[in-house]
């Protein structure tokens, strides 16, 4: 076999267990033929979206300019004309991705919208906008995205119980991943006691990864020093939840589940573009691949992966030094939980602004478009 005839790394990581999901969406994408490129030339099996990715996209161009003006001749008013937007890329993209939900038996080519992160302390109103957002797009291949806010891991295990598929996002600490995975099993477990068929059911957690590593270090400037320290809690956090993972989804409890057809809710890897310059623009593929997880990554990083990428998978080792990593963090003087606990505040803060930024956006389009 020649070196042209070996797999490529981003075909590499499907050897290993990993799917490599992108993590943008735009009408123009989806229309113009670059996703579907990426589906057939990188091996991408899935897409996520979240509400700054779908302002940059609607915020850009006129691609959007012909809907927005039927919807204004419509009576739309601004979130209802929002809605139509996103929903019909979604629409569009997992019909993109249906071959793959096909071909792999419902493993892969998933599509995932979020629920408005105005509702992401109401358990209610979350409830029932993940169920409207199932039944308005009416795809097999769709995930709701719910923030994993407290009262958000509530409404993830209502909807799973329903036998729709959840993609939690906004996952940052160790502690509020374990309360994810119990919250997908409660709500298998309720589903299959009702009678219903967990084989319709798919769900992934996505970890939040830079950013766990940009307030860290960030941290770490403050108190000054301990420079080794940089770059390795987000690596670290990822092992040990994996490590979770592994632990959650085996033993008699979950064996009944799988009896019934339920899979385990993988992991996914998120945010996984290098902030830091001085990390190599890889990291967080390259030590992060293991069976049955995904990476979402942006365009540039699925670029850098393939020309230069180098596929182990190292997700399974170094477990002791992960340990190790949180408590010389500790002792440094860097506080985990109020970490994670303020990624998870200004997550839901700028998923939120993002939404609100959109609708002005919007809002001006319409004025615009409008007929004089």
């Amino acid at each position: 076999m020649t070196p042209a005839d070996l797999p490529r790394p981003l075909e590499s990581l499907s050897t290993l267990g990993q799917s490599a999901w992108v993590d943008f969406l735009s009408r123009e994408s989806i229309r113009g033929g670059h996703l579907q490129e990426l589906i057939d030339d990188f091996s991408v099996v899935g897409a996520t979206s979240n509400p700054t990715i779908l302002q940059k996209a609607m915020s850009a161009g006129d691609a959007y300019d012909e809907q927005i003006q039927e919807l204004t001749g419509g009576g739309s008013d601004v979130d209802g004309a929002f809605w139509a937007l996103a929903e019909q890329d979604i629409k569009d993209a997992c019909d993109l991705f249906r071959p793959v939900w096909d071909g792999g038996g419902g493993r892969d080519g998933y599509v995932s919208l979020e629920v408005d992160p105005r509702l992401a302390y109401d358990t209610l109103e979350t409830f029932r906008e993940a169920i409207r957002l199932h039944r308005t797009v009416d795809r097999p291949n769709l995930m709701v995205k719910i923030p994993a806010t407290k009262p958000g891991l509530a409404a993830v295990e209502d909807v799973i119980a329903k036998g729709r598929s959840i993609n939690v996002t906004l996952i940052f600490s160790l502690g509020r991943y374990a309360a994810v995975a119990e919250s997908y099993v409660r709500g298998i477990e309720r589903l299959v006691a009702e009678g219903g068929d967990p084989r319709r059911v798919a769900s992934v957690a996505s970890f939040f990864v830079s950013r766990i590593d940009t307030e860290a270090d960030r941290r770490l400037d403050e108190i000054g020093g301990h420079d080794e320290l940089k770059g390795k809690l987000a690596i670290a956090n990822a092992k040990l939840a994996y490590r979770h993972y592994q632990e959650t989804f085996a033993g008699p409890r979950w064996e009944f589940l799988a009896g019934k057809g339920a899979s385990p809710q993988r992991v996914l890897w998120a945010s996984t573009s290098t902030k830091n310059p001085a990390y190599k623009d890889t990291l967080y593929i390259e030590e992060l691949i293991g069976p049955d997880t995904v990476n979402t990554m942006p365009e540039e990083t699925i670029l850098a992966y393939q020309d230069h990428g180098d596929p182990e998978p190292r997700l399974l080792s170094g477990l002791e030094e992960a340990e190790r990593v949180f408590e010389d963090l500790a002792r440094a003087g860097v506080d985990y939980d109020d970490v994670t606990d303020t990624l998870e505040r200004e997550g839901v803060e700028k998923f939120a602004d993002s939404f609100s930024e959109l609708m002005e956006v919007l809002r001006a389009k319409r004025e615009s478009l409008a007929p004089a």
